[in-house]
């Protein structure tokens, strides 16, 4: 579509109760760790209507980020970055599209009134997207589509009116007997139950709060893990992205051990400013290397 995303379902805003429960029980289970924030607004997570006053419809929007770097790196390599974080960070460049898709429907459609969310608020966004039709989720928790994978980036406009017909919910798995994902997670995070335990992820640990207790080892990986994504049959043989504006903006055969320990914070910043990597920043992104 114009705005760039790669595929767009709408579903009702009605709750997500059933994916509830087995939120509420992972959360009982202690596997959130150091996110706390996911054991506040519950409710809203899975009620879109209380997290959007007068919520009726939730248009979910999917692109694709794959690249070249999302195969996979070489054995050995102690810098390894997750593919998404080495573009601008999509927070921002999700937003921009959003609004604009908004306000060209709102262009459109009398009264008509959103909200947009990224990844930034208490959003069951890969629940809406199964329903939506986008996907299913995968065996590593992750939202998996038929055409593009699941290195796919999520973003949603809720709104204040129905539509004349909605997507149909995609059912079932089609993840087949294919075990990549778990059997590629170096620490065992993947949990039978299709979550993940943040224990254990690599992803979590190197980027989200740092718990007091002994960390697992990061086998390479400084800023978040592909390691599930990189072997999934579906992201092997989906395209590479198409929107520029998820084109990297660092060159990863650039990056190595030495580099990064010799870099000043202006280097860094100047390196990656606009991208994922300043929510670790330099100084704990260096404390990765090697664990």
């Amino acid at each position: 579509m114009e705005v760039g995303f790669d595929l767009v379902g709408i579903t009702t805003a009605e709750p997500l109760e059933d994916r509830r429960h087995g939120f509420e029980a992972w959360l009982s289970e202690g596997n959130h760790s150091t996110l706390d924030y996911l054991t506040r607004n519950i409710d809203k997570r899975f009620n879109p209507q209380l997290l959007v006053d007068g919520a009726r419809s939730v248009i979910v929007c999917a692109v694709s980020y794959l690249s070249p770097a999302s195969r996979g790196y070489s054995d050995g390599c102690r810098t390894k970055i997750a593919s998404y974080a080495l573009a601008r960070d999509y927070h921002l460049t999700i937003k921009e599209m959003l609004f604009e898709l908004g306000n060209r429907l709102g262009s459109e459609v009398e009264g008509l009134k959103f909200r947009a969310f990224t990844d930034s608020a208490p959003l069951a966004e890969k629940s809406l997207a199964v329903r939506a039709g986008l996907g299913w989720i995968g065996r590593n928790s992750l939202l998996v589509t038929p055409d593009y994978g699941s290195m796919i980036l999520l973003g949603e406009l809720v709104i204040n009116q129905d539509v004349d017909s909605y997507d149909s919910p995609t059912t079932g798995s089609h993840c087949g007997s294919c075990h990549a994902c778990v059997d590629n997670c170096p620490n065992g995070a993947i949990l039978e139950s299709r979550l993940i335990d943040t224990r254990r992820c690599i992803s979590c640990r190197t980027i989200e709060r740092e718990g007091s207790d002994e960390q697992p080892p990061l086998h390479g990986w400084i800023f978040g893990c592909d390691s599930c994504q990189s072997v999934c049959p579906y992201n092997r043989r989906a395209p590479l992205h198409k929107n520029p504006r998820f084109d990297s903006v660092i060159d990863i055969s650039t990056i190595d051990e030495e580099r990064l320990r010799a870099m000043s914070e202006e280097e860094f910043e100047q390196l990656a400013g606009s991208t994922p990597l300043t929510r670790s920043g330099l100084e704990r992104i260096c404390r990765n290397i090697g664990k």
